[in-house]
């Protein structure tokens, strides 16, 4: 089963975020408090939304996609960036992480907008396999960069 979290999701949304840090092996970088993702999700003005993967048997989540709005230039009109797909090992292989994706690419068709994407560590083969099963390919033509911490600020602070 796949639902919308709600405010008392926050602690376990935290949880299933340190486990995949852990298991993507940079459990360090994983600094977000549950204050900071209830504010991020539920607040006055949320940037992001969330989805929970439930067992059927037990009614415990399993599971977790979070994702913001994007925007095309090119299409104009929005998209659904995925940040975070997560299932815990051992409720993998049920259909959680395809019924999350469907649920996500359900928004998309329902809303018009034109894309759902996300990115992939390199060296996760499972997790590419999964991705590609489903139809969905790699953006090889295109790199992804980032500005954190000092080299982001340096630049911001730049008149």
């Amino acid at each position: 089963m796949i639902r919308a979290a709600t405010p008392a999701d926050v602690p376990v949304i935290h949880a299933l975020i340190r486990e995949l840090a852990e298991y993507e092996k940079a459990l360090e970088e994983a600094r977000a408090s549950e204050e900071q993702l209830r504010e991020a999700l539920f607040g006055e003005r949320p940037a992001a939304f969330a989805h929970m993967a439930v067992d059927d048997g037990s009614g415990e989540p399993v599971g977790f996609a979070l994702w913001f709005l994007n925007f095309s230039t090119w299409r104009g009109v929005h998209g659904i960036y995925l940040e975070d797909l997560y299932v815990r090992p051992a409720a993998r292989g049920a259909g959680h992480g395809r019924a999350l994706l469907a649920e996500l690419a359900r928004i998309c068709v329902e809303r018009g907008y034109g894309r759902l994407e996300w990115s992939v560590l390199n060296w996760n083969a499972p997790a590419i396999g999964f991705y590609e099963s489903l139809g969905a390919r790699p953006q090889d033509e295109w790199t992804v960069y980032r500005l954190t911490e000092g080299a982001l600020a340096e630049l911001g602070a730049q008149e």
